[in-house]
């Protein structure tokens, strides 16, 4: 099977503009599994995200994989961090290990440079101050002073990962926004957009209704026949099948 081709960077602001709900919504019609990554905050309230994955594993420390694994710039988060710009979201997996610190204001400086679309993780950040100025997204389960290595390592780069108990593979995008991040699997992005802007539409036209007819939202939310009937009413189109 041919490999997909990378989320265009059009549709990567497309995305960013689909409020994070309205995303799970959208799979959630398709049927997929929840894809909201548990515990990923964000740092700072107001920003916007969407790239494509590059997924960092960390698993726990134990003195023997401290002798074993790569040193200095061959090391799996510099491997990780390189592989990334404005286009790509770094994803670590943490193990959910909530105060944990996967690195801080040396080790993210790069990122920085590297203008990066984002940085994501269901365990710890330090030197949240200096992350702030950084400028780009941040979503953390928390923030420590604490260091890592005594508790656990970067291992492994761009394979399929678990972050926030979803799973995420490279190349996937990775949305973010107030309320979270979402995961929307490559293969699914273009049909969940479609999706996405048919709902943001009925769901405008719900909440314009109510402010007509004054009722209880169970009348047309969750969607049903009385929806679909104002949908049909209001737009002269078929519902959609």
């Amino acid at each position: 099977m041919p490999e997909m081709p990378p989320i265009s960077d059009q549709t990567l602001e497309v995305l960013k503009e689909i409020p994070t709900q309205t995303l799970i919504d959208a799979l959630w019609v398709k049927n997929w599994p929840q894809s909201y990554i548990e515990g990923a905050r964000p740092l700072q309230l107001g920003q916007k995200m969407a790239g494509r994955a590059v997924t960092l594993r960390f698993v726990p420390h134990r003195p023997d994989l401290a002798a074993d694994k790569p040193k200095g710039d061959q090391s799996a988060e510099y491997v990780a961090i390189e592989l990334c710009g404005p286009g790509e979201v770094l994803v670590v997996d943490a193990m959910g290990w909530t105060y944990s610190s996967i690195g801080g204001d040396i080790k993210f400086f790069r990122l920085m440079q590297r203008d990066v679309g984002g940085l994501v993780t269901d365990g710890s950040v330090r030197d949240s101050v200096a992350l702030k100025e950084y400028g780009f997204p941040v979503f953390s389960a928390s923030t420590t002073a604490k260091q890592g290595p005594a508790e656990f390592w970067p291992w492994q780069v761009n394979d399929a990962i678990q972050c926030g108990g979803v799973l995420v593979r490279p190349g996937d995008a990775v949305v973010g926004d107030d309320d979270g991040v979402v995961v929307v699997p490559r293969s699914e992005v273009d049909e969940v957009i479609q999706i996405a802007h048919q709902r943001e539409e009925v769901e405008e036209m719900v909440k314009a209704q109510l402010e007509v007819e004054k009722c209880s939202p169970g009348k047309y939310y969750p969607f049903n026949n009385n929806t679909w009937e104002l949908y049909e009413k209001k737009t002269g189109r078929k519902r959609p099948g």
